[in-house]
């Protein structure tokens, strides 16, 4: 799981393997370690009724409804995304990047725009 954060917006980006485990178990958890302190991001189904991140103790949690987390591990549908305050919140699916980039992409979810790049 990737997270992006660029001023008032959190990007969390997830992988084939790790929607599956989100399916799975309702939650995904990844940690970054930063030497003196750990920064964990979570993302979990809940019943609140749209996206809703919290931040405490070095911990950003996105609640996804449940009906969303349905709808996005069941079907195509790459994201959601929601105004949580000023805060905007996104959880997409990863596609793999059209151009080439050294980290592992191949757990990715294949661009739909990779079609179209080979006809031009």
């Amino acid at each position: 799981m990737k997270i992006r954060i660029r001023g008032n917006s959190v990007r969390y980006r997830l992988t084939q393997s790790e929607v599956e485990q989100f399916k799975d178990q309702g939650v995904i958890t990844e940690r970054t370690d930063f030497g003196n302190k750990m920064l964990t991001y979570i993302l979990r189904a809940s019943d609140e009724p749209e996206l809703k991140a919290t931040y405490d103790n070095d911990i950003i949690t996105l609640l996804m409804p449940q009906a969303q987390a349905e709808e996005w591990t069941d079907t195509d549908r790459v994201g959601f995304e929601n105004t949580n305050g000023k805060l905007l919140l996104y959880v997409e699916k990863d596609f793999k990047c059209l151009d080439n980039v050294a980290e592992d992409q191949s757990d990715n979810y294949p661009n739909p725009l990779a079609a179209h790049s080979h006809e031009h």
